[in-house]
Parts: structure tokens; sequence; C-alpha cells
């Protein structure tokens, strides 16, 4: 069998994503598509618009066979960590052959010999330095190591700077590093830009798409499920009538005073050994606590020209979920371990699961009850701050559209 891999997160799963399934079975001629999706939180810094297991339902609905949890210890990391933890959970499968991702360079041999780059300069300390002097100057993370790596053509700088290509170039190194037989395919990224506020003038057209961004806003703004219906494909519709019928959207907003709790709580040690957060930026959250009036306006209170509101939410994520860089750096230097958790899978991947279940290097966990012999205390570890996610979540979700709760050991997985 011919099988390839997708990353994302579908926050929302949009036309743009339904493409890209379409084309990669397509172009690798693949029998099955599986998926490595973040959970319920995502590698922006927020919550997901919607759960993890609708999501995951949209994600069959539109040709994945099966969805895969990526863990949330690398699903709310940067760039490198979110690709090299993805990456390690398809190739501990031993099933697949591609890897096929979005970009806006569209050209997978220049996004692998970039990669390629990026390893060979990381291995220079006078590159680290630069990274590290740029950044002090006022530049974003991507803008800093562009300039490190010492582009003189505009057109390579902001190749290297746009989002999609960033983490194209993190795969190929992953794969790289964990010297991977799955051979990465990009496909040139459709439609609207990823950071695109607006709807697509042409959202019911296959030749553009809005953007996750531009969906988002304007459902978190009230502006109503019909505006966004023609940007989101029709087998998902009776996914979201239902789920906005039943329970309904979350946002950063929503775990306002969760987020707030845990910052007073830890204020008197500081923040400085949860993930990302550095001694500076650990007293730039101390000293602004004070002005402290909810989850979004703390970010851009934050927001400067070296500390995004993206890096400022995601800092605030690994507070809420105790995400430590000593966790996340031990997860580096062994090479990312993983486990394969599905989330939804198609009756018709019956011969796929049954291929996992023979190959797999990594434990596949059907079921949380039976999860416990197969890991490592490292890996349970991992597995209990999975849990612990979907529960806070959960939590949330609840208690605001007053709903039963249910347990992550409870959950039945979807089979369409």
């Amino acid at each position: 069998m011919k099988v390839t891999g997708i990353i994302a997160e579908y926050n929302p799963f949009h036309k743009g994503h339904e493409y890209q399934i379409k084309k990669a079975r397509e172009l690798t001629d693949a029998d099955y598509v599986i998926v490595v999706m973040s959970g319920d939180f995502t590698q922006r810094g927020a919550p997901a618009l919607l759960d993890k297991y609708t999501r995951a339902r949209m994600a069959l609905a539109c040709g994945a066979d099966l969805v895969l949890e990526l863990p949330v210890r690398y699903a709310c990391a940067s760039a490198e960590f979110f690709a090299g933890g993805a990456v390690s959970v398809l190739d501990g499968l031993r099933v697949v052959d591609y890897l096929c991702f979005g970009s806006e360079s569209g050209d997978t041999e220049k996004i692998a010999a970039s990669a390629h780059a990026l390893l060979s300069a990381e291995k220079d300390d006078e590159y680290r330095r630069r990274i590290r002097q740029n950044q002090k100057e006022g530049l974003s993370y991507p803008a800093a190591r562009a300039k490190a790596l010492n582009l003189s053509d505009e057109t390579d700088t902001q190749y290297w700077t746009l989002p999609n290509n960033i983490l194209g170039i993190e795969y190929c190194k992953a794969l790289t590093l964990s010297q991977s037989k799955i051979r990465p395919l990009t496909i040139l990224r459709q439609g609207s830009a990823y950071h695109e506020e607006n709807l697509s003038a042409a959202h019911c057209s296959q030749e553009s798409f809005s953007s996750a961004t531009a969906i988002r806003k304007a459902l978190l703004e009230g502006t109503g499920f019909h505006t966004v219906k023609a940007s989101l494909p029709e087998q998902t519709w009776p996914i979201w009538e239902t789920h906005l019928n039943q329970q309904g959207l979350l946002s950063e907003q929503d775990f306002s005073l969760l987020i707030h709790y845990r910052l007073l709580m830890e204020a008197q040690n500081g923040y400085q050994k949860y993930a990302d957060i550095t001694p500076d930026l650990s007293d730039k959250l101390k000293k602004n606590l004070n002005n402290y009036t909810g989850w979004k306006s703390f970010c851009q209170l934050l927001n400067t020209k070296d500390l995004t509101y993206a890096r400022a939410s995601r800092c605030l994520t690994h507070i809420l979920l105790n995400l430590t860089q000593e966790n996340q750096d031990a997860g580096k230097s062994t090479r990312f371990p993983s486990y394969a958790r599905p989330l939804a899978f198609t009756k018709k991947a019956a011969p796929l699961l049954n291929a996992i279940k023979n190959n797999a290097k990594i434990p596949y966990l059907p079921k949380l009850s039976a999860a416990s012999p197969l890991l490592t205390p490292f890996t349970t570890q991992m597995l209990q701050e999975d849990i612990q996610a979907s529960h806070i979540y959960q939590t949330v979700l609840c208690q605001k559209y007053h709903i039963p709760f249910t347990n992550e050991y409870q959950r039945q997985l979807p089979v369409t």
C-alpha cells in the first residue's frame, strides 16, 4: 500500500484543506491518507475553535482515512518542535511513504535544500550569536534567523519568513535528522495568505480559498455561520450545524480567568521554567500582571517587535497547561519520542490500521485504558499532558455552553 501523511491543525477545516488532501492523494497515488493533527490547543498559542474530535470527523468527511493526535507538548511549541514531534509520529508508524505539506514556495527541492542549509548553519556558534543579537535589536525570530543567514536578496529573505515555508523547512529538517525514508512533497498554497483576516471575495470557487484566520475572525465576531459557509467544504456542513446546535465555539478569551489564576499563583517564583519563557520575558509578565484584563489584551500588551502576539499567547498556553522547558528540551535531545493515538478513522482504513499495528516502532493507543504498559515514563507524562489539556478545554466548553462533561477515558472514537 502507498500511504501519505499530512500534518495539520484544521482550525477550522476549510476548502484549502480539502484541496490539499485530494491533491496529496492524487500526486502520490496514495491508498491512504494519515493526518497528524493538533489536539485542543494549537501552535499559534490558543485553544482550537472546535474540539479535536469534531475537527477529526471533518477531515474524514473530506478524504482522510486516519487522524492521529499530535501530543500537546509538540502541538503548542515553536515550528521546530511542532515539526519534530509531528514527523516523529509519522515516521514511527513505519508505513508512511510521503509527507505532503503546503508552502508559499511550492518547490520541494528548494524547501529541502533550505533545510540542509539550516542544519549546516545551526552547527555554527556565530550563527546562533547573530540570531540573539538580531532579536535584541527588535527583530522577530524568523526575521532574525533570515538576517543571520546573510541573505542578500530581499526575495530570499521573504521566502525564509513566510509561515508555511518555515514549517516546510522544519519538516524536511526533521526528516533528515531522523534519517526517515519518508519523502517530502510540497504543494503550492492556494488562495488567501496565512494571516489574511478578510474572507476571500471568491471563497466559493475552487481557485481561491479563505484563510483559517479569516474564518475564525468572522465566526468569533458573531457574523454567523452563513457568512463563512461558502469557505467550508459542503461535506462538513452537517457536522458544523450539529456542533453549533449542541454547543459552540471557543477562543482564548474564554480561558482568561484560568490563565489569570495561573499567572497569579506562579508570580512569586517567576515563569521561566515554562517552555519558551526566558528570564527577561518572565520579568515582563510579572511587571505587566497588574494590567491584566484578559488573554487577548494581555498578549497585545506584551506584543513588541521582538515578541510576536503568537509567541506571547503560546507562552500563556505553556503556563496554563504546565508545559515546561525542561521537558521540551528532553524531547528534542531524544528525537521527539511519541505514540500514535487515533482521534478518528474510516471503516475502510482497517488494512492501514493492521499495518500500523504490525510495523510501528511507537506505541499505538486506540484505548487509553490499555496505554500504560506500552509507554515509558517520559511518554506516560506526555499522554497525561494530552489528557489534562483536553479536560481543561472540556471544562471551559461545558461551563460556557452548559453541557455535560465528557472524560477522555469515556470517549468513543468516531468511525465513518
